[in-house]
């Protein structure tokens, strides 16, 4: 069984929240924004680590009521490699390997032009029967045959 898989992010607009920390004025709104959208068949939002602070993404569509402090970016979409485990309980280096040989195996190379993903797939309710929430990865790749 494969624990790892591609999954292709479309070229998209997503609103963003800037950088920011949990627990900030900003980000609460933000959460609360996010929170108040129609929760799809996948989460439609994406969080990465910018240095100084997280920055959380939203997938935009047209017709959305973004709040004014909030900037519709544009995003490059990609190929990336999607780990799932428990949040905040990941044993990076084990996942790492593991991403690492089935690119290998699968003729795939890490895209370091772009930034690694993460989003909480565990809707509320499973969260409550499970106790925990779990959390997708995503790593950019490419091929270097196609994309040399």
């Amino acid at each position: 069984m494969q624990s790892v898989r591609i999954y292709e992010i479309p070229a998209c607009k997503m609103v963003s929240s800037g950088t920011g920390m949990f627990g900030e004025g900003k980000f609460n709104i933000f959460d609360e924004w996010v929170s108040s959208q129609d929760r799809g068949l996948f989460p439609k939002d994406f969080l990465f680590w910018a240095g100084e602070g997280f920055v959380w993404l939203y997938m935009y569509e047209d017709g959305m009521n973004v709040p004014s402090e909030f900037e519709i970016i544009d995003f490059q979409g990609g190929l990336y490699a999607v780990a799932t485990d428990i949040d905040q309980k990941t044993d990076k280096e084990s996942m790492n390997t593991e991403i690492d040989k089935f690119l290998y195996e699968n003729g795939l190379i890490r895209d370091t032009s772009r930034l690694e993903l993460g989003n909480i797939i565990t809707s509320p309710l499973v969260k409550k029967i499970i106790g925990y929430e779990q959390m997708d990865y995503y790593i950019p790749v490419k091929s270097p045959s196609i994309f040399s």
